[in-house]
């Protein structure tokens, strides 16, 4: 293992005595890295091998040459590249090829092997590691569709690209994915050919000895794709559909398929919201007005609203054809994508609003608003002023998702924000509604409301009511909130009973443990007895899974003027003894440097 260790850092001194003769190097540098290079090597000559010490070896070689570049850039040197950087290329590419042999399943070590050929330009190195690659990792649909991408638009070969979409279609004959891809690649080749014989055409070449198939021209190869792939995945799905339109879209030659495409997915696909969607939308792409037209900005604007207009009027069809959540929920999503969009215009962004409100409302009367669109609708409605239609909409929404703990938050929200009379009773009605488990938001939410405007004696009430209603798992945020409010409003005496009592209430958080410390420490008799109570609770609950709280103590103990530094021994102790697992080794390791005052 040793002599072949020293001949690989024998190999290496040609290289390193040329950076050092052509000043790109001094010699303290280079002797720097013989030293690094000579710790790597023996990290990866080892009988246990370690993927990190191979990851690390490479990336240090990586960064050589990052340097290299930046000091030939740097003295403007050029030469010599042979015997420097292709020597270190060629040592990066096999330490990569031993990683990989190693741990062939890893597919980020590939495709850092590939990262590093497109970097430094290895084209005869990289087309082996995707062959390579793709033998060991078939499944991967990706893994092709890189491969293929390659092979098309760096090495300009369609023949190969599609020489691997085909090899991949047969390990993956399902993946909607690799048929889109496939069908770019033909399209993207049908315009290659077609400028190459407008180019030859242009400089009036005979295209005898060129063959250029009028069919491969229009794209003929796509659509046989298509057809394809519509016949052998199952359940292909509106989303394929239009993920092939909107690649077809990007070709100026495909009116024809587009056609096809389009005409398939309104034949298979009429009860889908997603096919009414992009024929509404369509409609914003159709009709443009001829630029002479569009020359002032009421014209532009006119052109716009009708644009819209056209798009509302087939969501409307829509919502009748297809009377679904899904369906409105699209027309919702357009009407307010479009209000969103910045206009100059005042008339227009009013009639977008008035048209949006009028649509939600129609889905709400309808009962087909999807609850997740109601909290926009009455954030919409609080912008516009039309304060009674919010309450309405939202009393109407609590009704409707009556065990909605969101809906009755935001329904609670906006009386709130009107500053209605009805607050309190609203929270009453929405905590009979709302299981316990979950209902933590609405409580907060009344808590501060009622801090900010009732008395302390009533929110004090509501505090220990909501102790009593929550499940154990959300009373340990309110007991946190409890004691917090208690010390900032009541004082400290009341704040240690209302402490103790909840002490008889499991489970609690340290959080809150640590509050109380807290507020102990900030009096001015602070008195240690009470927290070495406090951290003796404390660490009954928690003292086998925090190894911070011992220290918290053992500090306490050192540094308080009434405290105890001989119970530091004990209190080491039982933290020995209730830590668990990595917490001992972290609580050693701490407590060290503690005594050596690095902490």
């Amino acid at each position: 293992m040793a002599e072949r260790t020293e001949q690989r850092l024998e190999d290496r001194v040609p290289e390193l005595e040329q950076l050092e003769r052509v000043g790109l190097f001094t010699r303290r540098e280079v002797r720097a890295v013989l030293r690094k290079a000579s710790a790597l090597e023996y990290k990866i000559q080892r009988r246990a091998l370690r993927k990190e010490d191979f990851i690390n070896y490479i990336q240090y070689e990586i960064n050589l040459l990052e340097l290299i570049k930046k000091r030939r850039a740097r003295i403007g040197y050029s030469f010599k590249k042979d015997e420097i950087e292709n020597s270190i290329l060629h040592r990066v590419h096999c330490l990569f090829n031993r990683a990989i042999g190693k741990w062939k399943d890893d597919v980020q070590l590939w495709l850092s092997h590939v990262a590093f050929c497109k970097q430094w330009n290895a084209k005869h190195q990289l087309s082996k590691v995707f062959s390579s690659m793709l033998a060991i990792h078939p499944n991967k649909p990706a893994l092709w569709i890189m491969a293929a991408k390659w092979e098309m638009e760096t090495q300009l070969s369609s023949e190969s690209a599609r020489h691997l979409f085909l090899r991949a279609l047969r390990f993956h004959p399902e993946c909607p994915k690799l048929y889109q891809e496939y069908f770019r690649m033909e399209l993207m080749h049908a315009e290659k050919q077609r400028k190459e014989k407008k180019a030859f055409e242009q400089a009036k070449m005979d295209l005898g000895e060129f063959n250029y198939s009028e069919q491969i021209l229009n794209g003929e190869m796509a659509r046989i794709i298509y057809r394809e792939a519509a016949q052998k995945i199952k359940d292909v799905g509106v989303e394929f559909h239009l993920a092939v339109l909107s690649i077809a879209k990007l070709f100026d030659f495909t009116q024809d398929l587009q056609k096809e495409i389009l005409e398939s997915l309104q034949t298979k696909y009429a009860d889908d919201p997603l096919t009414w969607d992009y024929m509404a939308r369509r409609e914003l792409e159709l009709g443009s007005l001829p630029a002479a037209e569009r020359a002032t900005k009421q014209t532009k604007v006119s052109e716009m609203a009708q644009r819209e207009q056209r798009c509302c009027a087939v969501f409307e069809e829509a919502v009748r054809a297809v009377p679904t959540e899904d369906m409105w929920k699209c027309f919702i999503t357009f009407c307010l994508e479009r209000y969103n969009r910045k206009t100059n215009s005042e008339e227009l962004k009013q009639k977008r609003l008035e048209r949006t409100l009028s649509v939600f409302n129609k889905a709400h009367e309808s009962s087909l608003l999807p609850e997740a669109l109601y909290k926009q609708w009455l954030q919409l409605l609080l912008e516009s002023n039309l304060f009674e239609k919010a309450t309405e909409a939202a009393a109407a929404a609590t009704e409707r998702f009556s065990q909605s703990v969101e809906m009755w938050h935001t329904r609670l929200q906006v009386l709130i924000q009107l500053k209605s009379d009805c607050v309190t009773q609203c929270f009453e009605e929405a905590i009979k509604h709302v299981k316990s488990k979950g209902s933590l938001p609405l409580w907060t939410l009344w808590l501060e409301w009622s801090e900010g405007t009732k008395s302390k004696e009533d929110t004090e009430t509501l505090y220990q009511r909501s102790l009593h209603a929550t499940t154990p798992a959300e009373s340990v945020t309110m007991k946190e909130k409890y004691l917090d409010w208690t010390y900032r409003n009541r004082g400290y005496k009341k704040v240690k009973k209302v402490f103790t009592s909840m002490c008889e209430n499991r489970p609690f958080s340290l959080d809150f443990f640590r509050k109380m410390i807290q507020i102990e420490k900030e009096q001015e008799s602070c008195k240690m007895i009470h927290l070495r109570e406090y951290y003796e609770r404390a660490l009954r609950e928690f003292g086998s899974m925090d190894s911070d709280l011992w220290l918290d103590y053992i500090k306490e103990e050192l540094s308080h003027p009434q405290g105890k530094p001989e119970n530091c021994g004990s209190i080491h102790w039982r933290a020995m003894k209730m830590l668990q697992g990595d917490l001992v080794e972290d609580f050693v390791s701490k407590y060290t440097l503690l005594q050596t005052g690095h902490l």
